[in-house]
């Protein structure tokens, strides 16, 4: 079964896609199987996995979360072996809308995930930049969410207000949920402001926060362009190591509370 993380930020421009897309490649790199499922009308994460709008504009999220086909249709191929898509456009702006007044409109990706989740290791949602209801879908889908979380002076702005409604979430829609982590991006190690936030964020966040940090990084910025994640752009730059660090935490972290879930589940099974 696959693990479902969305990651998250209703602030934009903190490193969501990027992280969706080189931590889903750097996962597939590793021999796991991944979707990435684009859940921001930007359509940006198909677009940097080199995916052209006239190839999916009649079967993408948008048609998926509305009803109209069925996610096996929607499900395409990246140019890296082990890595799909499910690709977003504009479309998908209409969909908060026409999914208003819809029974159990919260869960349509979760349903859905049901019949492809035994084909994934992992299942990535790239969430749009706020907490409506294509969000709402995400959270209720995902077994945790991962927090991309800026070095920069407002770095912590709205993420209380995000912890909330995750914390509203797991309380009425998805008890299962729990956070995967945050990940700090955009450091530059010339910056005294950026060691100063990664200070205080791990204060207050302490095992919460990853220990891979992605720093700012041109070739990173580079590679959406030529639609190509970091490792077929250029796998010796530091963004694709650091992306590959962070794949490797959290294999590690899953194979230690699999490990831990095991021993629960046997200590049990002695009362």
């Amino acid at each position: 079964m696959a693990k479902v993380v969305c990651i998250v930020n209703q602030k934009g421009g903190v490193g969501k896609t990027t992280t969706s897309v080189n931590l889903s490649a750097a996962l597939a790199n590793l021999g796991r199987r991944v979707l990435i499922v684009d859940l921001d009308p930007q359509g940006n994460a198909s677009s940097g996995l080199g995916l052209k709008r006239h190839e999916y504009q009649d079967a993408n999220v948008y048609h998926l979360l509305i009803g109209e086909v069925e996610i096996t249709k929607t499900i395409y191929s990246t140019s890296f072996e082990n890595l799909h898509i499910i690709p977003a456009n504009a479309d998908l702006v209409g969909a908060e809308i026409e999914l208003v007044n819809e029974h159990e409109r919260e869960y349509r990706l979760k349903k859905a995930f049901a019949e492809i989740s035994a084909e994934y290791d992992y299942i990535f949602i790239d969430c749009p930049p706020s907490l409506g209801l294509l969000t709402l879908n995400a959270l209720t889908s995902a077994d945790s969410f991962l927090v991309p979380l800026q070095c920069e002076y407002y770095a912590l702005e709205g993420l209380s207000q995000l912890l909330n409604t995750a914390g509203l979430v797991k309380k009425s829609l998805n008890p299962n949920l729990r956070i995967e982590g945050i990940l700090l991006t955009m450091f530059d190690s010339r910056n005294n402001l950026s060691h100063q936030v990664v200070g205080e964020i791990r204060s207050h966040f302490s095992d919460k926060v990853f220990n891979s940090i992605i720093p700012r990084n041109v070739r990173l910025s580079e590679a959406p362009s030529h639609g190509l994640p970091i490792f077929e752009y250029d796998q010796k730059s530091v963004g694709s190591r650091k992306y590959m660090e962070l794949a490797k935490e959290i294999e590690d972290r899953n194979a230690v509370a699999t490990q831990s879930l095991i021993q629960e589940e046997v200590q049990d099974a002695h009362y």
